[in-house]
């Protein structure tokens, strides 16, 4: 006699949620990448690193936002700086575990990108409100687009259970 798997099956449009979970990879490696540059910029001084950046990317320094960066920039303290590497290192890992479950088509992952990508909805809208560009248009549509993908999945999978 067969014994049922209490394991539930994947999805049939896998494919669509190994993708979500490479992006989400993608963007757990780019989030390491920019902690570790925080690390760096806290061993150093931080004036001569962002000044460097700003003659390599040939930035105009005496551009009002670039000024205004700068300057906001130049008053970071250690602190701030340990305390904004730990965060982004933490968020790191959330897309990490997201990116890494839905790469292996996992349920909890999909439950946790749901929870996760909710939370920042709001944020991202008040970032738009603020400063719209095409980029924050780019990812907040990604971001719609992938909770409600994973919202329709979760609920029709839990209509066929």
């Amino acid at each position: 006699m067969k014994r049922k798997s209490s394991r539930p099956k994947p999805r049939a449009s896998g494919r669509l949620l190994v993708w979500i979970g490479i992006y989400k990879v993608l963007e757990g490696a780019l989030l390491l990448a920019a902690g570790f540059g925080v690390l760096h910029l806290l061993h150093g001084d931080v004036e001569a690193h962002l000044r460097h950046w700003v003659h390599v990317l040939r930035i105009d320094p005496d551009n009002k936002y670039i000024h205004r960066f700068l300057e906001r920039a130049f008053s970071i303290s250690p602190k701030q700086l340990k305390e904004l590497s730990v965060g982004t290192f933490i968020y790191a890992g959330m897309r990490f575990a997201e990116g890494f479950g839905l790469a292996f088509r996992k349920r909890w992952a999909e439950y946790l990108t749901v929870v996760f990508t909710g939370i920042f909805i709001p944020l991202e809208i008040y970032e738009m409100t603020h400063h719209l560009t095409y980029v924050k248009i780019v990812v907040f549509v990604t971001n719609i687009a992938v909770l409600v993908y994973l919202i329709l999945g979760l609920r029709k999978d839990a209509k066929a259970r």
